[in-house]
């Protein structure tokens, strides 16, 4: 997992794409409104370890370890927001493809940010779990640690962290296309909400905000489904030195964003 630790550099000031912050309370608009005060679910692709490893000299593993603290802040600043859903995109169906070096040592570091993290998770409430994880090539070491933290939050009423690993938004959605063929429901019976319905984790809401670190701007396979109609935002930080208040940029910026879904306002022209 694009999972880290904290380092004793500090957080270098990026430019700032986004507005100022809004004035006012926190309060949410009724949901119909085009604008929203927080995203109810937020994801993130954590984009940038290897880069922040090279721009130092360091090893890319150092990279990964660095993020550790970025994935911690994330947590707790989304938390304080309000937002009720998280999701940390760690590890990629494509990551496979990484030197085995690598990849042995993200599985490593994977497992023992979990266990680390498992009870201040625990402590604030936070419903855990983790999409994906169906690769043999999975130790069955962390497949356990895993299961173990879904099992020890599966009754908090927090936030959810969904930690996307092993992922790949088309494998889910051919996974969900067997299902529905396995059901045997007829062609004419099949939705949009009867297909989502055989997703992972169906009771998932969509994604309001994705947020992509490093300024890379692809979706790279990610919950094709559930962002169909998210607001991206691309800051050009990379993940290690990404924090709350960069957070908290990016949900106003959502904040200034009139979603449509495809309409107008009432006084549109079109």
């Amino acid at each position: 997992m694009a999972t880290q630790r904290a380092t004793g550099d500090s957080v270098s000031p990026a430019p700032s794409p986004f507005p100022a912050p809004l004035p006012g309370s926190a309060r949410r608009r009724p949901e119909g409104a085009g604008r929203r005060e927080v995203p109810r679910h937020v994801a993130c692709v954590m984009d940038g370890n290897g880069r922040w490893a090279t721009q130092r000299s360091l090893p890319r593993t150092s990279g990964h370890r660095a993020a550790e603290a970025t994935v911690i802040d994330v947590i707790e600043a989304a938390r304080a927001a309000g937002v009720e859903w998280l999701t940390l995109y760690a590890f990629s169906t494509e990551n496979w493809r990484r030197p085995d070096e690598e990849v042995d040592f993200l599985l490593r570091l994977v497992r023992r940010v979990v266990r680390k993290h498992a009870p201040l998770l625990h402590a604030r409430g936070i419903r855990c779990r983790f999409l994906g994880v169906t690769d043999p090539r999975i130790p069955a070491a962390l497949a356990r640690d895993f299961t173990d933290l879904t099992t020890l939050t599966g009754a908090n009423r927090g936030m959810t962290l969904t930690v996307a690993f092993d992922h790949g938004g088309r494998g889910d959605i051919v996974e969900a296309a067997r299902s529905l063929i396995r059901s045997g429901l007829p062609a004419d019976g099949v939705d949009e909400e009867v297909f989502a319905a055989h997703l992972p984790f169906p009771d998932t809401p969509d994604v309001d905000l994705v947020i992509r670190t490093s300024g890379e701007q692809r979706i790279s396979n990610f919950m094709l489904w559930q962002v169909a109609y998210a607001e991206w935002i691309f800051p050009p930080v990379l993940w290690p030195d990404f924090r709350a208040p960069h957070f908290v940029q990016c949900v106003h910026a959502y904040r200034q964003r009139d979603r449509r879904f495809g309409g107008v306002r009432p006084n549109g022209n079109g």
